[in-house]
């Protein structure tokens, strides 16, 4: 049976991301600490009280892109925007282990990389399993296996067990050729200890867990990418201008207020 990698915060970034490289996939335990999954989780809390855990993201995903069904499973809050809404939030985006994973890893293909796409996730009992998918799929104008374009993480803010949908990877598959799917014994659950954070390769296949236990699971999803590609989440609408300047110079820069070789020049005269 497929296994993910263990490994702990006090292990050295270069052999952390060197097993993310080899392996597609890697669990980080004690990478964030209670104060800050405290903080984390007040801050989010009124906006993940209000989410609707099932919405039909679902069709309306099909319906404006043609997207694969099964992609937003049911029993789940999803809230956005995490910047702007969290402060701590903040912290993770700069983490230095996951930053030594963007440096390594997309810097080589990049000026410089930013923030793709940020979500809390909060998954009850009876949510379904996720079809198995890659971060980079947003870009199909690369031939599988893609160059590095996105690395992932999930932070759990509680703990992922394999009953309460802890995330499914196949390990390995980011090296693997258009069209090969996972057979069963190559897909492993990320089971964590809240604190803990799992990162994945933009080609490793991936999805959410069935949640067949009587509790819910709370994760946040932070993703990166090359500079110059589009980002999954719009930052700028999340994180509006005004807002972004109050912010630590390295999160506006990582969030896109900055310029990538050539590419996202602004006249400041239209700035409010």
């Amino acid at each position: 049976m497929a296994s993910i990698p263990l490994m702990s915060s006090s292990d050295s970034h270069s052999d952390i991301v060197a097993t993310l490289e080899r392996d597609g996939c890697v669990v980080v335990t004690g990478a964030l600490d209670e104060p800050t999954r405290k903080s984390l989780a007040r801050e989010l809390g009124p906006y993940i009280e209000r989410a609707d855990a099932n919405a039909d993201l679902d069709a309306k995903y099909r319906t404006e892109s043609g997207a694969m069904a099964n992609f937003y499973p049911g029993s789940t809050k999803r809230v956005t925007a995490l910047a702007a809404r969290s402060e701590s939030f903040r912290s993770i985006l700069t983490h230095p282990m996951t930053l030594a994973a963007c440096e390594k890893i997309l810097k080589p293909n990049c000026v410089s990389y930013q923030v793709h796409a940020t979500s809390a996730l909060v998954v009850g009992p009876g949510a379904t399993e996720q079809v198995l998918h890659r971060e980079d799929d947003g870009f199909p104008f690369f031939t599988v296996p893609r160059p590095n374009l996105v690395v992932a993480s999930m932070w759990a803010i509680s703990d992922f067990t394999a009953a309460n949908g802890g995330t499914h990877l196949v390990p390995g598959s980011h090296r693997w050729v258009a069209g090969r799917r996972a057979r069963d014994d190559e897909v492993a659950a990320a089971e964590m200890l809240a604190g803990s954070v799992l990162m994945w390769m933009g080609g490793t296949l991936h999805g959410a867990g069935a949640n067949v236990s009587d509790g819910w699971r709370f994760g946040i999803f932070t993703s990166y990418s090359l500079g110059w590609l589009r980002q999954e989440e719009n930052q700028y609408v999340d994180t509006p201008i005004a807002l972004a300047r109050s912010m630590p110079r390295e999160v506006r820069d990582l969030l896109g207020y900055r310029m990538c070789g050539a590419l996202g020049f602004y006249d400041p005269g239209t700035r409010p």
